[in-house]
């Protein structure tokens, strides 16, 4: 009884182990926490483009991986691309920004 007694913690140290990996991102994935993270980021960049009055922001898809934003759609202009990201840059958390947007 006792030497099962001394197992316990070591059982209970590589579950945690084994859970913790299992949450950790890869480079092709990301892990729980990152994901929230970059939620909260994608929600920011919206907000933030939303609340620009010279973009369409319907026309403007934003997604986030790892904190690099990929901003997408179609704008009218060159300077909305420009002002897109100038908005996207400005976001807190965001570390690069991707443009794949077109003009129409």
């Amino acid at each position: 009884m006792e030497r099962i007694m001394r197992s316990v913690p070591i059982m209970a140290l590589a579950m945690l182990l084994a859970l913790f990996a299992g949450c950790a991102s890869t480079e092709s994935s990301s892990g729980t926490g990152e994901y929230i993270d970059d939620t909260v980021i994608t929600t920011k960049v919206k907000t933030a483009i939303f609340n620009e009055p010279t973009l369409k922001s319907a026309e403007i898809n934003v997604e986030t991986f790892k904190g690099v934003v990929q901003l997408s759609g179609f704008v009218n202009s060159r300077a909305d691309i420009d002002t897109a990201v100038r908005v996207a840059r400005g976001v807190k958390g965001v570390k690069s920004v991707s443009n794949d947007m077109e003009l129409k």
